[in-house]
């Protein structure tokens, strides 16, 4: 009785969606119809059905007539099919998100893990101080960084019209005539015609500065908005002012590696784009303050400071006299006016007064923003103060005049080549590479304490060298102009060794980075501009990071010269690289060994502090999944509120696209820092659940790389059974999809090997090698191991997000579908016995998982989402059969363009449609 009323009251929660997706499937069959005529409407009806029917009702009958129907579509009538199915994929996206911030509504008065209030609550319970939770804000560093690893799909005129559709839908709640609610269908009937009626696809492939104005469309409409208030919900909660401790982070126009197309030229672009950005903003508030702060002189009296503001203003016109508060501000406004030009070249829109003298810094701002406030509370206005002014305050606290921080990031390898170049036009050493580790490291010891620059202003350095060092000079000019917090990270890839992060140290001494030398007279003040981050991403990387990390420090004056740079030493961790290297297991192991081995170290280390940068994608093969509980789940003491991690993909805009929605995922940050750094207890799991995690580990990477890299044809059956080659052709990003021109595993970049994976829909590197792993295991003492992993599932909460995880992907797997990819393999035997072991594996994991959970369904913590995929999976199948019946023409020589088309657009709606694939 009890299970019927709960569903049932399940059902009714969920009627909106369903109501919701109806409206807009109706909207969107009805603008086929019209647009493509009647003929094509019913062929895409009838696909609809019958996959409902095979999907759902599991109709074998169903699935043979759909795929007798989907083979005798024309070229053309397979486009407009997968254009339809992609749109819906999409539009089931903006309703599901409607419906999430509905239901959020009305848990408002109850509190939900990941949001600010359950925190406090779990803080209270726990005993936990209002001074203990500011102690800990103050010494916090949270930031979520944008990355230019864009597998978001879409053009900028669709997220539009999407965003539109969204707005539509929201308002659509609140109509209550029967006017407005055809009035409001109206308006989506003519939105999703302008989807419809708009391409698609790129023409073009994205430059850099596509990236990064795609980038900044998710500041204007939602960090810059959404982070002010959520401080103020923050010090409402406390009861008290925090210290700014929430930083934006991007990588897009100084991530080099890997990208011919990042030089200094996009660098410089990028800072001067981010700080107009920010500029802009400030000077649309203040024009906004200006026009509600219209009090009158005549009827309340104000500050000195504030009256001498008004008077610097530069504003003389007689009908303001008496408007000190709206006086002063059109002054702020015109300093603002001024730091626009001086630091971007960009002009004020509004001009009550000539642009002023600009601000040389954020503070100078704030102090005018003060003196404003001030007067308010002073003078019956507080209520005047609390929203835009207070609001305009923290962003200055937070964005500065540089919006976010713009990291630097480039391969070891090409250091090395720099410094190679260097030493030996000025017959230091002649091959800088042929030394062993030790000979290099004492080098670049001596030449950090060594005032004398490498360069010779008589010789010609080549343009891979210049180009290099110019990024670091543009760097040094770009502190100076727009402020430390510009640009303060340079992250290694591929860190191997202390020299890698030496020769970086001694890159920025060559370009004014560094400030004295570790000479014995000067080391005492010597200190580094840039955070020098490692970056450890293959197994063998992560299990060295720890002695590198602590080599690097027994070096004379390294780590006094780090704490006096900044106190902090960033560490980043590459979650995708381990997963290709070692599998899903491995990888989510390693890391965690890493980030303990690492904690350890810091804790020994007096002075310094250590930040942990998780560079996370989308898939959970390359550590995507709820940021909340991954942050809970990391090792204990690995957090201490210090934390980045990378935002990308499709993911920035399912996350931050809506600003209700980017608010959400930006508290779950702020909530899981203060969980993981004052609730969690600091101690280590149980030596039993560690040693078979290292277990499992073994047995689980074994298994991966027996198929990935010991498996004869596997290389050839990966590019035959996945869209990999299309997806190169997406015009997705500026960089190539792999680092070298070459078909290895090893060389391809780890978003589209994932991405080919969950286009096949067996998502293979967020799964592969855990039932092997559990199969082996328990072997031997069955029953008490089977035991031990589900109080591992239970207990651990690393374990309990590595099979959450593991859960959602192999429910949106299919591997059904998966054979019809399978069968593009032109070697047929090798297919099949290929097949035949991912098969395998997969029911052994399904098997494993089970063992785990205690649950035989996927999904059972998570109904939500399993009613979402149930829904959507017959929306999604014909995209992925006409994606492989369109790629088994292509390739078979059948190749005009609406076939290319086609099976692009495939591509778009089976990312949209599973979402979480980046």
């Amino acid at each position: 009785m009890r299970e019927a009323a709960a569903e049932q009251d399940e059902t009714e929660k969920q009627t909106p969606l369903f109501a919701d997706i109806r409206l807009l499937g109706q909207i969107l069959g009805d603008t086929v119809r019209e647009m493509e005529g009647e003929a094509i409407y019913e062929r895409i009806e009838k696909i609809r059905r019958l996959s409902v029917e095979g999907q759902r009702r599991s109709d074998s009958s169903a699935t043979r007539e759909l795929d007798v129907l989907l083979q005798s579509l024309t070229q053309s009538e397979t486009v407009s099919v997968i254009r339809a199915f992609a749109y819906f994929s999409h539009l089931a996206n903006i309703a599901e998100d409607r419906h999430f911030l509905r239901r959020r509504a009305a848990h408002e008065p109850r509190t939900q893990p990941g949001g600010l209030a359950h925190s406090f609550e779990r803080l209270e319970a726990a005993g936990v101080t209002s001074d203990s939770i500011e102690q800990t804000l103050r010494e916090s560093y949270v930031s979520p960084v944008l990355t230019a690893h864009p597998t978001e799909v879409q053009r900028r005129s669709t997220l539009d019209a999407e965003r539109g559709i969204a707005d539509l839908l929201a308002a659509r709640d609140h109509c209550r005539a029967p006017a407005e609610l055809r009035e409001n269908e109206a308006q989506l009937r003519a939105r999703v015609a302008q989807l419809w009626q708009t391409r698609i696809l790129r023409t073009a492939s994205l430059t850099v500065r596509d990236e990064i104005d795609n980038a900044l469309l998710y500041y204007r409409s939602t960090f810059i908005q959404e982070i002010p208030k959520l401080y103020a919900d923050l010090e409402h909660r406390l009861g008290r002012p925090v210290a700014p401790f929430f930083r934006m982070g991007n990588w897009i126009g100084g991530d080099r590696d890997g990208n011919p197309n990042v030089n200094a030229q996009t660098l410089d672009a990028t800072v001067k784009l981010h700080s107009e950005t920010i500029l802009r903003h400030y000077l649309f508030e203040v024009h906004r303050l200006g026009a509600e702060l219209s009090m009158s002189r005549t009827l309340v009296d104000c500050s000195a400071g504030l009256e001498a503001l008004a008077e610097a203003s530069g504003d003389v016109n007689p009908h303001r006299a008496d408007e000190s508060y709206r006086r002063a501000l059109i002054g702020v406004y015109a300093r603002l006016a001024g730091t626009l030009t001086a630091l971007t070249g960009g002009e004020a829109a509004r001009h009550a007064a000539a642009p002023g003298a600009p601000y040389e810094r954020p503070e100078a701002l704030r102090r005018d923003l003060i003196v404003v406030r001030e007067s308010l509370l002073a003078h019956h206005g507080a209520a005047l103060a609390r929203g835009r002014l207070d609001q305009l305050i923290r962003a200055v606290d937070v964005f500065g005049f540089h919006l976010a921080t713009t990291d630097l990031r480039q391969n070891s390898d090409r250091h090395e080549a720099v410094l190679k170049e260097l030493l030996a036009a000025v017959r230091i050493v002649p091959d800088y590479s042929a030394l062993s580790e030790d000979e290099r490291v004492a080098l670049l010891l001596r030449l950090l304490a060594d005032p004398r620059p490498l360069r010779a202003p008589n010789i010609a350095y080549s343009e891979a060298s210049r180009s290099e060092l110019a990024v670091f000079e543009t760097a040094r000019l770009a502190r100076e102009i727009f402020g430390a917090a510009t640009i303060r990270h340079y992250i290694i890839s591929h860190t191997e060794s202390v020299s890698d992060l030496l020769e970086v140290m001694v890159l920025q001494k060559e370009c004014g980075l560094m400030h004295g030398t570790l000479h014995e007279s000067e080391c005492e003040s010597a200190r580094l501009d840039l955070i020098v981050t490692p970056l450890f991403e293959t197994i063998e990387d992560l299990r060295a990071a720890e002695s590198i990390m602590r080599a690097l420090y027994s070096l004379p004056g390294i780590a006094d010269l780090i704490r006096r740079s900044s106190g902090v030493q960033d560490v980043m961790l590459g979650y995708s690289d381990s997963n290709k290297d070692g599998g899903y297991l491995t990888s989510n192991w390693e890391l965690y060994r890493a980030s303990t081995a690492l904690a350890a170290l810091f804790v020994s280390t007096p002075g310094l502090r250590m930040r942990l940068f998780h560079g996370r994608g989308g898939t959970v093969g390359r550590g995507g999944g709820p940021s909340y509980q991954a942050i809970l789940a990391q090792p204990p003491g690995t957090v201490r509120g210090q934390f980045r991690l990378t935002e990308q993909g499709e993911v920035i805009n399912a996350k931050y696209a809506n600003p209700s929605i980017g608010r959400r995922n930006l508290e779950t940050l702020m909530a899981a820092n203060l969980e993981a750094s004052l609730l969690l207890d600091g101690s280590e799991a149980p030596a039993e659940f560690l040693e078979a995690a290292e277990e499992l580990s073994r047995l689980s990477m074994k298994a991966y790389r027996g198929l990935v890299y010991e498996t004869p044809g596997f290389v050839d059956y990966f590019y035959a059974a996945t869209p990999i080659a299309e997806i190169a052709e997406l015009n997705i990003g500026s960089r190539p999809a792999s680092r070298k021109a070459t078909r290895r595993i090893e060389d391809l970049r780890a978003i589209p090997w994932s991405f080919s994976w969950g286009q096949s829909r067996v998502a293979l590197p967020g799964w592969f090698g855990f039932g092997a792993a559990v199969e082996g295991f328990l072997r031997e003492d069955h029953e008490a191991r089977r035991a031990l992993l589900r109080r591992m599932g239970k207990e651990w909460p690393f374990f309990a997000a590595l099979l959450s995880n593991m859960d959602m992907v192999l429910a949106k797997a299919d591997l059904e579908i998966a054979r019809r990819y399978a069968d593009l393999v032109p070697d047929r035997e090798a297919a099949e016995r290929i097949f035949t072991a991912i098969e395998a594996e997969w029911r052994r994991t399904i098997a494993a998982l089970e063992i785990a959970t205690g649950h035989d369904g996927r999904l059972a913590d998570n109904p939500a989402l399993a009613r979402s995929i149930a829904h959507r999976f017959p929306y999604i199948a014909p995209l992925n059969y006409l994606q492989a019946e369109l790629l088994r023409r292509w390739r078979s020589g059948l190749i005009d363009h609406k076939a290319r088309v086609g099976i692009l657009i495939a591509i778009n709606g089976i990312a949209a449609g599973l979402r979480n694939t980046g």
